[in-house]
């Protein structure tokens, strides 16, 4: 004996297992609480077919619906709503402790620009050779950064030292 394919969405008509179930007709209005093979044989009078749209209420809550109708509003609002979201990125700016200030200007130019579309930016700051002994340089030049994206962003993750790298994450208020 095979077992029948798994359906996704809600359950409906011979479906539903419960005895009885609370009864919305098509207009909205509540019909009361029946015998779920009395509703789907109503639900069959008027052409639709019994909904399951709130299962874990007691009595189930069911719906006269057409089937195919309502799968397919729903697959529109999930479609809807995946073109809508916005998938936040993290952007990397990478520099060096010693920048110059019109590069400095440049790089921060990019980090507002990030900012304002919505993503993250990762500030990355490598140290070479006998810079690590002066880590404080690195530490000074991202607390301007900081400073300067104060009114746009807040800082997510503060700055650390990971081997020869300074590492900051700023995120769009």
């Amino acid at each position: 004996m095979m077992t029948p394919p798994v359906k996704s969405g809600p359950r409906y008509d011979n479906m539903i297992q419960s005895d009885k179930v609370r009864v919305i007709d098509e207009n909205g209005e509540n019909i009361g609480v029946m015998y779920t093979s009395e509703a789907i044989e109503q639900a069959a009078g008027i052409g639709l077919n019994l909904v399951e749209v709130s299962p874990n209420a007691d009595p189930p809550v069911c719906k006269f619906l057409d089937v195919g109708k309502h799968r397919y509003e729903a697959q529109k609002k999930a479609n809807a709503a995946r073109k809508t979201q916005k998938t936040q990125e993290i952007k990397e700016i990478k520099m060096r402790p010693n920048i110059d200030t019109h590069d400095y200007d440049v790089k921060m130019r990019n980090v507002f620009k990030f900012l304002e579309e919505g993503d993250k930016v990762k500030m990355t700051l490598r140290f070479r050779g006998r810079e690590m002994a002066h880590q404080e340089l690195g530490m000074n030049l991202l607390k301007r950064v900081q400073d300067d994206t104060a009114e746009i962003a807040k800082v997510e993750a503060y700055p650390r030292l990971e081997g020869r790298q300074m590492l900051m994450v700023l995120a769009p208020k």
